[in-house]
Order: C-alpha cells, then sequence, then structure tokens
C-alpha cells in the first residue's frame, strides 16, 4: 500500500569541496566564538579568584601573565570576545529587519570581519 518515493539525492561528504557562503561562516564562527568566551570564562573568574585571595596569589596570577603562552590565550580570548560582540550586533541588528537581502548580509558580513580584525589587532597590543 505505501507508494514510497525513492529519491536519488547526491551525497558530497568531502568538506573540502562544499564551499559556503560568507554569511554562513559568519554565523558559524559566531557559534563558536561563543563557546570559547563561555569556556574562558570559568579561566578568568579562577585566575581573578586567586589574584584576590593574597598577595602571593597576586604574584602567581603576575608572574603567569608574563609568560608568551599565557598571552597568547588572552589575546585569543579577546579576539573570540570582540568577534562575538560584532557579529552578535549584526545579528541584532539584522533582527530588526536590516541588512537581511543576500547582498547587504554578505556586504555586512565581511565589514564585520574588518572590524573583527581591527579589534583583534588591538587587543594584540594592549596584550603584548
Amino acid at each position: 500500500m505505501g507508494n514510497t518515493v525513492k529519491k536519488q539525492r547526491p551525497v558530497n561528504l568531502d568538506l573540502q569541496t562544499i564551499r559556503f557562503p560568507v554569511t554562513a561562516i559568519a554565523s558559524i564562527l559566531h557559534r563558536v566564538s561563543g563557546v570559547i568566551v563561555y569556556v574562558s570564562l570559568a579561566i578568568l573568574l579562577a585566575l581573578l579568584a586567586e589574584s584576590l585571595g593574597s598577595k602571593e596569589g597576586f604574584d602567581n596570577v603576575a608572574s603567569l601573565a608574563d609568560s608568551f603562552l599565557i598571552k597568547f590565550v588572552l589575546w585569543g580570548i579577546l579576539t573570540a570576545l570582540a568577534y562575538h560582540i560584532v557579529v552578535g550586533i549584526r545579528h541584532m541588528i539584522m533582527d530588526l529587519g536590516y541588512w537581511e537581502e543576500l547582498e547587504s548580509g554578505t556586504q555586512s558580513a565581511k565589514v564585520s570581519f574588518v572590524i573583527a580584525i581591527i579589534l583583534s589587532l588591538l587587543a594584540g597590543i594592549l596584550v603584548w
């Protein structure tokens, strides 16, 4: 009785051949940066608690902040936070009904990338 239609659809599992539009990349990276910011909050709060606990704790955290690895991690956290804020503002503007068309959405994603790169460079100057 069941007349099922078998659809012959191509299956492409090679991720290197798939080309995502810039708007999709911006959205995916926004989610990734949100996870990075969320996880980094635990690290930053632990460092803050340690530094506020005692003078020795503060000195320990201050000496950690001198290492290249910690500076690089802090720069990464600030970069993720800046990107998340910039693209989050872009998403909120789109929720208000602006930049919803393909061309303006693509342009706003590109502008968001440029702003995030500038803020990342400024964060690098701040950390180093």
